[in-house]
């Protein structure tokens, strides 16, 4: 499961300078410096409105910046996972039919799959140890196997980058093992990772921390 682009170890991803972003008219982010390469976790933590998901959403190129420069590596493949994901219960949707939707960004919605994108959603729903679930309807899990779901979608992706909001919160220790063994899964590939949260150790190695604290870096 490796990135869509072979990305040399270190290769610079992202690089965000002196970002500026104000929302509903209070500076969310004053003055940040942010940089992601690939084959590394970067943690982004900090308190509760501190700019930790304003900083991903610049990052995903969702939210512009006020002030600062944003540079991506040309042709590179993003991929988000928000902290709210809703997959409604009443879809008859298998979790295998959730993890599929990943390769949807290379085959388009309605082209048949390849039998590598098939042997990739059955690798990417071991690697999540969901395999006895495959055909489970996606409704009937729990939030923390719903969570693993997702983050499979995301691994069948192969994106360069791969942001995460939060991947962790509430969930049980087992799954929180699960998911932080998949997101080294990730930087081993190659992909750059960025992944907010409020406690770093829940993650199995960690290569750069950004902390927040009201929008500035603290040193």
């Amino acid at each position: 499961m490796s990135p869509a682009s072979a990305l040399l170890p270190t290769t610079l991803v992202l690089s965000l300078r002196d970002i500026d972003v104000t929302r509903d008219g209070h500076p969310a982010l004053r003055g940040v410096d942010a940089r992601a390469h690939a084959g590394r976790l970067l943690v982004v933590v900090g308190p509760n409105g501190s700019g930790k998901s304003t900083l991903l959403s610049v990052a995903a190129g969702l939210l512009s910046a006020d002030r600062g420069v944003v540079e991506m590596r040309p042709h590179t493949h993003i991929t988000l996972l928000p902290q709210s994901t809703a997959l409604a219960p009443h879809l008859p949707l298998t979790v295998a039919d959730v993890v599929a939707m990943g390769t949807w960004a290379r085959l388009g919605a309605w082209r048949p799959s390849r039998r590598a994108d098939r042997d990739a959603v059955t690798e990417a729903i071991a690697a999540v140890e969901l395999t006895e679930l495959a055909r489970r309807p996606v409704g009937t899990l729990s939030g923390g196997q719903r969570q693993r779901a997702l983050l499979a979608q995301v691994l069948v992706q192969r994106a360069d980058l791969v942001l995460l909001d939060e991947p962790m919160a509430g969930l049980d220790a087992r799954s929180r093992a699960i998911i932080a063994a998949s997101i080294a899964r990730l930087t081993q590939a190659g992909a750059a990772v960025i992944a907010v949260t409020h406690d770093p150790a829940e993650f199995a190695s960690i290569d750069d921390v950004l902390e927040l604290h009201d929008g500035r870096v603290r040193a």
